[in-house]
């Protein structure tokens, strides 16, 4: 058992163990993907990253092209919650931007990709995985403001009537 597991019963341990060796082998550019994955998995992201209704799916429309993007990556998973066959986690991905990005050229510039992951096993793989990736923040990184300044975290005014603009 990892240091990181201590304290957990055996079936969150176990979770918890499959969800780091997943990331460790995409970390070190692994095809065998299904090592991890349930034949029957589905990933779900949120607007831009999309669902993808199988392995497959996940490798041609995520992996790939996230590997053709952004090279020289390092993930760093700050904090996992396990409970069962149910873990989540949240962290960063620090990475060069290499490849076209939503239709950004290559850049040459270092990258902060922000995540956030819940995961559903069964019999030791991953059935479902729940994920928000935060390419609005990869997109500013990049020069471009997908909010074009009207994102909540900008200074508003409030006006007499208690509006804001």
């Amino acid at each position: 058992m990892t240091p990181v597991a201590q304290g957990l019963d055996s079936v969150s341990a176990r979770t918890l163990e499959v969800i780091q060796e997943m990331e460790r082998a995409l970390a070190r550019n692994a095809d065998n993907m299904g090592d991890y994955f349930h034949a029957d998995f589905r990933w779900m992201g949120n607007f831009g990253c999309g669902t993808k209704e199988s392995l497959r799916a996940f490798r041609e429309r995520w992996q790939l092209p996230l590997r053709a993007a952004f090279t020289e990556r390092s993930y760093h998973t700050t904090r996992f919650v396990t409970q069962g066959h149910w873990a989540s986690g949240f962290g960063h991905i620090d990475a060069t931007h290499s490849g076209v990005f939503m239709g950004i050229a290559p850049t040459g510039q270092k990258v902060r990709i922000a995540y956030m992951d819940f995961w559903e096993l069964k019999n030791d793989k991953i059935l479902n995985n729940w994920v928000s990736v935060d390419f609005p923040s990869v997109l500013h990184q990049l020069g471009t403001d997908v909010f074009q300044g009207r994102g909540w975290e900008h200074e508003h005014h409030v006006l007499a009537d208690h509006s804001l603009v």
